[in-house]
């Protein structure tokens, strides 16, 4: 039994625990037994809250057992096993952000995200991996070590949310929360065979946060399946007053159906985005997709936005947030932060005012594009990622299909690109590699339409299913 309460989605969960089909405690020892077991081979989840967990789903089933449990609308995530990315601060738990520096820093108090989570009803069973500060899409720090790929082990999960996508594709959580700067919610989604929601900016408020007018970094769900990514999306979207650019539409909104009809739906197909290295078993893997969005009833074309000025908008903002987020520690604890860390604060200390200003012209002159192309299509698809998971030692990609990159970052401008539009974009799987490794294809809305995205990445996972291929640990 403990083997198909860690296989059932968290929409299905969720219904049982109300329905006292389930308790909260057979819920919550199904998923401590699946980490106990599991967990040493991929070292997902970092740090572990066994007795605090069960004690949590022990007072749920006491509330729901005396009627005194919030209504689902309040409380959609009841009895949920969650885990959080060691980025985001829970009170009382170590939080280390994947840096020395704070191996043992415990926080007195919860970031936003979490502070939502906890209020759904999830009951958090502890933290997972993440790369020093999430700064790049490879799992591995020197405080924890490496997360691994279940589908490969000798591969790497990507990053940064690479720990809480393992937990997922390995039944160790039904939902993760995750964030994403450069492809930190998608990549790992891609990579892991689970569903990573990129959303509008302010669409989750962030908070703390030390840039909040550089809206670049979100917060975000993380599941198995669309429908669960919906469910997460309702506890955690909504305005907040510390976020100043949080929406105003409430997370009750994500809370509905997602059926829709996708006849007529004007898909552009990108395989490459006008010409970025794609290695060919990413290339193989998402042309076989194409058939599928025709056959929804979707009028598909090849077409792709102009990305003129990407890399420099994206280079000059994500250097400018290093800056003013890690900038202090670079001066006290330089020999303590990884060398890709030091380098993206040292190019942040070298900007100029008119750097800064004409990454914000170019970004607005992209934005303007970005309107005109999706008045003309209602979704761009192209894949999540440029390579498949690769090996776990090689810290990132230096070349694909033998076009050398620049830096650290290059090897996901496939994601990074989508970031600067400021657009929702999800990443569901899309098959895998004849190794068997897992692909992503990436689904990009009109701008803040995250329910048209959802809707379009739910028809196509339902005609897919790739999400019931799971690992063989």
């Amino acid at each position: 039994m403990s083997d198909e309460i860690c296989a059932m989605t968290a929409t299905e969960l969720a219904a049982r625990i109300r329905a006292r089909a389930l308790s909260c405690r057979e819920v919550m020892a199904a998923h401590l037994d699946r980490i106990e077991r599991v967990n040493p081979t991929v070292n997902a989840i970092v740090t572990c809250l066994p007795e605090q967990a069960l004690a949590a789903a022990a007072a749920a089933d006491e509330a729901l057992a005396h009627g005194a449990a919030p209504a689902p609308a309040e409380a959609p995530l009841f009895g949920l096993p969650v885990a959080h990315k060691d980025l985001n601060e829970t009170r009382g738990v170590r939080t280390t952000y994947g840096s020395p520096i704070f191996d043992d820093y415990v926080p007195a108090f919860d970031c936003l995200t979490v502070e939502r989570l906890r209020r759904a009803g999830a009951i958090a069973v502890g933290k997972t991996n993440t790369p020093e500060f999430g700064a790049g899409s490879q799992t591995f720090n020197q405080v924890f070590g490496a997360t691994r790929n279940p589908y490969d082990p000798s591969k790497t999960c990507g990053g940064s949310s690479g720990g809480a996508a393992v937990a997922l594709a390995c039944g160790m959580v039904p939902i993760a929360d995750g964030s994403d700067l450069g492809g930190s919610l998608r990549n790992p989604a891609g990579f892991n065979n689970v569903v990573g929601f990129r959303t509008t900016p302010g669409r989750v408020p962030v908070w703390p946060d030390r840039a909040p007018f550089i809206p670049l970094s979100v917060d975000g769900p993380m599941a198995r399946t669309v429908a669960d990514v919906a469910l997460m999306l309702s506890a955690m979207a909504g305005p907040d007053p510390r976020a100043p650019l949080a929406l105003g539409e409430p997370g009750s909104c994500f809370a509905g159906p997602l059926e829709r009809d996708l006849r007529g739906l004007r898909v552009a197909w990108s395989p490459d985005l006008g010409g970025l290295p794609v290695d060919p078993r990413v290339a193989d893997v998402f042309a076989a997709r194409r058939d599928d969005f025709a056959a929804l009833g979707c009028a598909v074309e090849e077409a792709a936005p102009d990305f003129t000025g990407a890399d420099e908008i994206f280079g000059t903002l994500r250097a400018l947030r290093f800056e003013l987020g890690y900038g202090e520690l670079l001066d006290h604890h330089r020999d303590q932060l990884k060398d890709t860390v030091v380098w993206n604060i040292e190019v942040g200390r070298r900007l100029t005012g008119p750097d800064v200003g004409r990454a914000m012209r170019l970004q607005s002159e992209l934005l303007a594009r970005m309107r005109a192309f999706f008045s003309r299509y209602d979704a761009l698809v192209l894949p999540v990622s440029q390579v498949p998971p690769f090996p776990v030692e090689q810290p990132y990609v230096t070349e694909i299909n033998g076009a050398r990159l620049a830096n650290y970052l290059e090897w996901m401008r496939s994601c990074y690109w989508i970031t600067v539009t400021l657009q929702p974009s999800i990443a569901v799987p899309a098959g895998f590699t004849p190794e068997g490794l897992p692909v992503g294809l990436q689904i990009v809305g009109r701008p803040r339409d995250e329910l048209g995205v959802l809707q379009i990445a739910h028809a196509y996972e339902q005609a897919t299913r790739f999400y019931e291929r799971r690992p063989a640990l």
